[in-house]
């Protein structure tokens, strides 16, 4: 009996949750890596952006996200965005019985493999350099580490108006990343799940010495990790005709399915507008 409720939860969803449209390069990533997945993704795109505002102010709305999501049935939860992972994480971990996983961790374990002269950069929002999240991963793992932190709040309004490579963005990302230039960093996370959206023009600026992290592709390969130790990986593709993919924003469904549609290779059908102050 207890195998066949185990199998049951193997066929649930994985929720995804983000402060708007950045967390669709996690849910790439994880269709990419563990394609048999279903995936409930929640966009807070009328509450958006996360990385200005108070740790309190995103701890209440992770909260009532997890909520929702937990109301669709998940069995685990991803938050996609490296604001809510820096403030409310903790929080979320303590008080919901799902296996839940942030961004920051995995990409900050991947910049100390991959760094040689210990100098690492991270370019995020304000609110997740403010919160000094990914230096304390990064020096628990190595104290020996120096991590420079830049915020790059232009970057997320430069993705969304689809300027990706762009004269713009190009101008933009030198004024932002050239005191990392000067520092001598070899390894740069991409602190904000927008960012991984603009790697071509960040990776010219910063020349090819520089290995860019990717927190997006290093978050699928652990959340994959961890449906494998809580049993719960699904080893079978869902029926044809199953909504394996559902969106969910608080606010421009329309804008949001456009973005989605310019970012994965077949269409989103539908993005459904919720009221989430509810819960």
């Amino acid at each position: 009996m207890e195998a066949a409720i185990e199998q049951d939860k193997t066929k649930l969803p994985i929720g995804v949750f983000d402060s708007g449209v950045g967390g669709l390069t996690v849910v790439r990533e994880i269709m990419r890596q563990i394609p048999n997945e279903s995936i409930v993704y929640f966009g807070d795109t009328a509450r958006v952006p996360y990385g200005g505002k108070s740790k309190e102010t995103v701890t209440k709305y992770s909260r009532q996200i997890v909520r929702f999501l937990q109301e669709q049935q998940v069995k685990a939860i991803v938050v996609a965005c490296n604001t809510a992972s820096a403030y409310a994480l903790e929080a979320l971990e303590e008080e919901t019985h799902l296996p839940i996983i942030g961004v920051v961790k995995p990409g900050a374990k991947t910049a100390v493999e991959t760094t040689r002269n210990g100098k690492i950069g991270v370019i995020a929002t304000k609110g997740t350099i403010r919160s000094e999240i990914y230096t304390q991963y990064i020096q628990q793992l190595n104290q020996n580490a120096q991590v420079v932190g830049k915020a790059c709040p232009l970057f997320v309004s430069l993705v969304e108006e689809g300027l990706l490579e762009d004269p713009v963005t190009e101008e933009i990302a030198q004024r932002y990343l050239s005191g990392l230039i000067d520092v001598g960093i070899d390894t740069l996370i991409l602190g904000c799940t927008h960012y991984p959206l603009i790697r071509s023009t960040v990776g010219k600026v910063m020349g090819p010495e520089v290995s860019l992290v990717n927190p997006a592709y290093e978050t699928a390969k652990e959340l994959k990790e961890l449906l494998e130790e809580h049993h719960i990986l699904r080893s079978d593709k869902p029926a044809l005709g199953t909504n394996q993919y559902r969106f969910f924003v608080s606010d421009g469904a329309g804008d949001f399915q456009e973005f989605a549609n310019s970012i994965f290779k077949y269409g989103v059908l539908s993005a459904k507008e919720i009221d989430i102050e509810k819960y």
